[in-house]
């Protein structure tokens, strides 16, 4: 009986080591290389995405020592970057770190339209005054170290939630935007998409973008790394296709970032640390 008492403590301890480091919700930074003959040298991009107005140190230092770290020539962000229930306080600050030292480009999430009209517009001033570009359905073409790139972004399809807020400009489909922005960026040059969404990369490949970048599944939120790729994804149910990682399709790569999310999550991580994505392009 003695030694079933000691036995018992050991045996759940064992069954515990492998479990205890999956939750660790630490800031990793993942790093993809995309190869292709459009740039005439190597270009890096910082992909932010599902920030959720998350905490990361005293005025956000700790990720925006981390954008600093790897250089980038853009900062590229995929929505959910404000939360539709937490302050923007977060947001803002990390916007103020990043938006007047890089190049900064941003499409909506769903969690901002979710946030109504009047605080979807204090959302899109809080951009301007931090010096972010907002994409919406339309493409930019900047210069990279002698590459022309263009950089398009659509709307969340969730657009609708604050259509009556934007007087400025009549609300254009998801679908709508994604033709306009392959219109648009028909001239020969790299082109980016930026989209919150990844369950529509058959979308994007037909459209020959060359790199789509995506959020919105949060990695899964729980995974086994080397055997499942992600439990559950927004939109895309369980056992997602798309819940992180690189994929390819036709000429099109898509990179899906598993997100920033810690504590607005109400299911935690599990072996899928928020991360800060670093794409070189060469």
């Amino acid at each position: 009986m003695k030694k079933r008492r000691i036995m018992v403590p050991i045996i759940l301890l064992a069954l515990a080591c492998p479990v205890i480091p999956g939750f660790d919700s630490g800031l990793k930074v993942r790093c993809y290389t995309v190869e292709s003959d459009a740039v005439q040298a190597p270009v890096r991009v910082a992909l932010i995405s599902d920030l959720h107005s998350c905490g990361y140190g005293e005025n956000q230092r700790e990720l925006i020592d981390a954008v600093d770290s790897q250089n980038p020539d853009l900062v590229l962000m995929t929505g959910d970057i404000f939360d539709d229930e937490l302050p923007d306080d977060n947001t803002e600050q990390f916007l103020h770190g990043v938006g007047k030292r890089y190049p900064c480009y941003y499409v909506t999430g769903n969690h901002e339209h979710w946030s109504g009209s009047g605080a979807f517009l204090e959302k899109m001033d809080i951009l301007k005054k931090c010096g972010v570009h907002r994409l919406s359905g339309v493409c930019e073409t900047v210069s990279v170290r002698g590459t022309a790139i263009n950089l398009c972004g659509v709307d969340d399809p969730e657009a609708s939630f604050t259509a009556s807020a934007d007087s400025a400009r009549d609300t254009v489909s998801f679908l709508q935007q994604i033709d306009q922005v392959r219109k648009a960026s028909e001239n020969g040059n790299y082109t980016i998409l930026l989209s919150h969404r990844p369950e529509f990369f058959e979308l994007y490949a037909a459209q020959g973008f060359d790199l789509a970048l995506c959020g919105h599944a949060h990695g899964g939120q729980f995974r086994i790394p080397g055997i499942l790729n992600g439990l559950y994804a927004p939109n895309q149910g369980f056992f997602p296709k798309y819940a992180g990682g690189e994929y390819h399709k036709k000429r099109t790569v898509m990179i899906v970032s598993r997100g920033l999310a810690r504590e607005s999550t109400r299911v935690p991580r599990f072996y899928n640390r928020p991360e800060l994505v670093i794409i070189d392009i060469v």
